[in-house]
């Protein structure tokens, strides 16, 4: 066991954490800045669903192809150090864009230099992981990254840069700090955990390889359902608390940040549980809990119980990490765990990430404004009823 508050594998877990903390502070800016931005761009719904889908596809797209890429050819640090500059850049493009198009373009090029971001990060913790904290470490990289910087301080502080200096500038400001993280790991990470390690298949995008696997498989739909839950409100969600709910900018962003700091705690205590008490078992609760968040929004809307019940169901968020890093970590062998990451990632991008903020802009438009919050609610069933299928192994 490695011990020691300053060791390698907790420099790395940082690093990756700071790194996913800036390309999510990246993703979600338009989510918080869209109030604005939908203003001044004169966006419809079906629009600012078509945004998160573009950059999600994109995203999926990249997330398996570039990382079994870089698996197979041993250039995953350098796959990584490229990706995160190119993304970091491409946020200055969303502040140019004047207009739909191109803003859609922007969002497109951001989601290509994101896609491999993530699966790599969680291979390389993954890889210097000490044994009963796979769950931990995968959850403090998804606490820091889209918790802490993209759904705590971004709306904060986003906010207030748009209400003080413009949207534009926001998307400037939040292009910089990966140019830095780029730097950092190109200094900091050493070889041994970013190698590949050899095998003798020689096929780089082996899908079928992966899915005999059991638990990759309903890992896959437990992901997919996982991620449309969030993505399914998200995109929608702060113009819903200031459009429908009545809620001015500057509430809104604090009710966001009240909704990531939920995320924040849930990152770390979620995937902390499933290491004691079993993957399995964890997913079926929180995927219950995470039903009840819908019905938390809409119905205790001015209610002194809106906050608190917002941020207890929230805590579905924990599940990211296990759906889309842990589940497919240890489901396969070691030569495969990086392009596993990718491929479910990809996957629960298309489905999570872009068809559902599709329907759900669309039904939001045609039925009702709320219509995005009840796709959540039958997403997060959908969830506890695939994780009624796994095995139970290491996942228990």
């Amino acid at each position: 066991m490695k011990k020691g508050l300053f060791t390698y594998e907790n420099r790395v877990v940082l690093l990756m954490a700071l790194t996913f903390g800036c390309l999510f502070f990246d993703r979600l800016a338009l989510n918080f800045l869209m109030p604005f931005v939908s203003k001044d761009l004169d966006l419809n719904n079906t629009q600012i669903g078509l945004l998160a889908a573009v950059l999600s596809l994109a995203w999926a797209f990249s997330s398996f192809f570039s990382t079994a890429w870089a698996e197979a050819n041993n250039k995953k640090k350098s796959v990584f150090i490229v990706a995160v500059f190119v993304f970091s850049i491409c946020s200055f493009g969303s502040g140019l864009a004047m207009s739909f198009t191109g803003l859609l373009i922007a969002r497109m090029i951001m989601g290509f230099a994101e896609g491999p971001v993530i699966p790599l990060a969680q291979n390389f913790v993954e890889k210097e992981s000490s044994q009963g904290r796979l769950g931990l470490n995968t959850g403090l990289l998804q606490a820091v990254g889209s918790a802490l910087f993209g759904s705590i301080i971004a709306p904060v502080l986003l906010v207030q840069i748009a209400e003080n200096m413009g949207w534009r500038s926001a998307f400037y400001v939040a292009g910089v700090p990966g140019l830095l993280m780029g730097i950092l790991t190109w200094v900091f990470i050493k070889r041994p955990t970013t190698e590949t390690i050899a095998s003798e298949q020689k096929s780089h995008f082996n899908i079928s390889e992966i899915l005999q696997y059991h638990n990759v498989r309903w890992g896959m739909v437990i992901a997919c359902c996982v991620f449309g839950w969030w993505f399914a409100t998200l995109p929608f969600i702060s113009n819903y608390f200031v459009n429908t709910q009545g809620m001015s900018s500057d509430q809104m962003g604090k009710t966001m940040g009240i909704l990531g700091i939920s995320g924040l705690l849930s990152s770390m205590i979620v995937p902390g549980l499933s290491d004691k008490f079993g993957r399995k078992k964890i997913i079926l609760i929180f995927s219950l809990v995470g039903a009840l968040y819908p019905f938390a929004v809409y119905y205790f809307s001015g209610n002194v119980l809106h906050l608190p019940l917002m941020f207890l169901t929230y805590f579905m968020m924990g599940l990211i990490p296990i759906a889309a890093a842990v589940i497919p970590s240890e489901a396969v062998p070691n030569h495969l765990k990086a392009k596993t990451i990718g491929l479910i990632t990809a996957v629960a991008e298309i489905i999570g990430g872009v068809l559902v903020p599709a329907v759900s802009g669309f039904l939001s438009d045609t039925f009702d404004a709320s219509a995005f919050l009840w796709v959540a609610a039958v997403l997060a069933v959908l969830a506890f009823i695939s994780a009624l299928k796994l095995k139970i192994n290491r996942i228990g």
